[in-house]
């Protein structure tokens, strides 16, 4: 199923809209003729990777009135600024009340394609992917991961039912890497690998003799890292996660690991700078 097919979008989109327009847009209606027809353009203030298009028309049928959109590029288009990205016809109510949620939905979405685009191009020709977290705003994980996609990266888990990840809590609670390990070996659904988190080479060396087959290198030193693949040698995949910036992820990425996760691409990334401008039919 397409994203924006999915139950949980249409639920947000109808949250969003509610918020802001609680019993109504008080401006317009008092300023703004409710038989009047309008055209609108959302253009990009900045260079950006476009994700979110798709929710233009989802947000204003949710709002009640019939409205032409017309997207001019496509998500995943890399766009500069002045660029148009769609046109609306309708009614000009419509388009006033959902200005704010479509450039909130867009602006966000796209920052993540744009934030993760970046990442994706500084690993270029390594093989290590960028992935994403779970640290996503809470009821938008399943857009914010399809924003990573757009920007070139990829999901790790998106719940805690799609994959096993001890980390140092689970392994204080379950009594050692060991315990936890075989724990999870044992009950593990067939084909789900499990992964461990470790933080110094000793941590790697007992998860390795336990049967883990992913292991998350949380935290490390770029010199730690590289003598934490070579000690693996290959035995399992490997994750480098915890202070990735775009200073230093090729380096990571040349120390052999396999996969890159950093929170901050849904975590704190910067909204792209949008605009709508509304024109009289």
């Amino acid at each position: 199923m397409d994203v924006f097919d999915l139950p949980t979008v249409d639920a947000l989109v109808r949250t969003a809209l509610t918020e802001d327009l609680g019993a109504g847009d008080l401006t317009t209606r008092l300023t703004v003729s409710a038989e009047k027809r309008a055209r609108a353009q959302i253009s990009a203030k900045e260079a950006a990777v476009v994700a979110g298009l798709p929710l233009i028309r989802k947000v204003c049928a949710a709002a009640g009135g019939h409205v032409d959109v017309r997207e001019q590029v496509s998500d995943g288009a890399r766009v500069a600024n002045a660029d148009v990205l769609a046109t609306l016809s309708g009614p000009a109510h419509t388009l006033l009340a959902t200005e704010r949620v479509i450039l909130n939905l867009l602006q966000h979405l796209s920052g993540i394609a744009t934030f993760t685009a970046r990442f994706v191009t500084a690993v270029t020709g390594s093989g290590c992917r960028i992935v994403d977290t779970r640290k996503t705003t809470p009821g938008l994980r399943v857009l914010e991961k399809y924003a990573v996609r757009v920007g070139g990266g990829f999901n790790h888990r998106n719940g805690l039912d799609d994959g096993i990840l001890i980390k140092n809590n689970h392994i204080t609670a379950a009594g050692g890497i060991t315990a936890a390990v075989g724990a999870a070996r044992v009950g593990a659904p067939h084909g789900l690998k499990v992964e461990v988190e470790c933080s110094s080479l000793a941590e790697v060396d007992e998860a390795l003799a336990a049967g883990a087959e992913i292991l998350l290198l949380d935290n490390m030193t770029v010199d730690e890292l590289t003598r934490a693949v070579q000690r693996i040698g290959g035995r399992a995949l490997v994750e480098a996660s915890g202070g990735i910036t775009l200073n230093n992820v090729a380096a990571v990425a040349a120390t052999g690991v396999d996969i890159i996760s950093i929170g901050a691409l849904t975590h704190s990334v910067p909204a792209v700078d949008l605009h709508m401008t509304l024109f009289l039919a």
